[in-house]
C-alpha cells in the first residue's frame, strides 16, 4: 500500500474514533492489530508537541516517535523484523473497511 493511502487511512481513522486525553490539547486513537505472532497496537496523538506515534506489542511500548516520517521508517523496520505480527497492507486494509 502507498504511503499517501496509509496516511490518508490512518488520518480518517483518528477522525473518527479519537477520545481527549482530559484537557482536550490532546487526542488520540488506537488500532490493534491480533495475530498469531502477538498483539501489536499502534497510537496515534496530536497534541501540542505534534503528531505523535507509539508502538505496542504484547501490552509493551516498543517506541514513540514523531512526526509521519519518523512513522513510516518505524513501521517499516517493525515489518521487516517482525513480519507475522506487522503487516502494514493488511493492518490498513483492515482499517480502511470501518471506516
Amino acid at each position: 500500500m502507498e504511503r499517501a493511502d496509509i496516511e490518508r487511512i490512518f488520518e480518517a481513522y483518528f477522525e473518527k474514533y479519537k477520545k481527549t486525553e482530559g484537557d482536550r490539547t490532546s487526542w488520540s486513537a488506537y488500532w490493534t492489530e491480533m495475530t498469531g505472532e502477538g498483539v501489536l497496537e499502534l497510537n496515534l496523538t496530536k497534541c501540542p508537541r505534534g503528531t505523535i506515534f507509539k508502538f505496542f506489542v504484547d501490552k509493551k511500548k516498543v517506541t514513540e516517535v514523531s512526526g509521519w516520517d519518523a512513522f513510516f521508517e518505524t513501521l517499516e523496520t517493525m515489518a521487516e523484523e517482525r513480519p507475522g505480527l506487522c503487516d502494514p497492507d493488511k493492518i490498513f486494509s483492515d482499517m480502511e473497511a470501518i471506516i
